[in-house]
């Protein structure tokens, strides 16, 4: 059975990989960095700040970031190394010949499971949780969809290392988000007001990497 599972992971891998064009190419290595996205969630404290007061907002801070350290800490220190499942783009990877690798970029040496989607699920499943019936829950998934996406497209995880990537995010955000509502009164987000700054950030920054994308390929 895992030998199954494992060949529909390498083959899916393979499929998603394969769409490949120099424009994307240079899209989704931008996408996929982690400084690039620093504006994009000053924006986002900045909303909940406002939405949730200091104190309530400083406290959801905490925790989220509590929660992508689990997280985090847990993919990368704790499973890696347990599971020691080489990237697809490794060089000791025999499936290797068949990844398409972009700026010769491929990770590290273990990618399961994967932290991009860890950390990313946490920031929105957090989202989701505070702000129900909001656009900012749409927002904020298809960006991480999109985040998870980059990370098959460079061939630098399996789809299964992104699922259970995600799926340690979401447990680590509802651990830390019960333990906090445990302790402090956090109510929820109900509408659109004062979204419009990290959708403005969020569409600026994309819109830098059509732009990146368009002049260098």
């Amino acid at each position: 059975m895992i030998d199954v599972i494992q060949n529909i992971d390498s083959q899916l891998l393979v499929a998603i990989n394969d769409l490949h064009t120099p424009f994307f190419d240079y899209f989704m290595m931008a996408y996929t960095g982690r400084w690039v996205w620093v504006p994009f969630y000053c924006a986002i404290a900045w909303f909940l700040l406002r939405r949730l007061g200091w104190r309530n907002g400083l406290l959801v801070l905490v925790a989220i970031g509590v929660a992508v350290a689990i997280a985090d800490q847990t993919c990368a220190t704790l499973i890696r190394p347990l599971v020691a499942r080489l990237r697809p783009a490794n060089l000791d990877n025999p499936l290797s010949d068949m990844v398409h690798v972009v700026n010769n970029y491929r990770g590290g040496l273990y990618g399961f499971p994967s932290c991009h989607a860890a950390n990313t699920f946490v920031l929105a499943t957090f989202i989701l949780i505070l702000c129900c019936n909001s656009l900012f829950t749409y927002i904020i998934f298809l960006w991480a969809i999109i985040t998870c996406y980059t990370r098959l497209y460079l061939g630098v995880h399996y789809p299964g290392d992104i699922l259970t990537g995600a799926v340690v995010g979401t447990v680590a955000t509802l651990f830390c988000y019960y333990l906090l509502r445990a302790f402090v009164r956090i109510g929820r987000i109900k509408g659109n007001k004062d979204l419009w700054p990290v959708v403005s950030v969020l569409l600026v920054t994309v819109c830098g990497m059509f732009v990146y994308a368009a002049i260098y390929s």
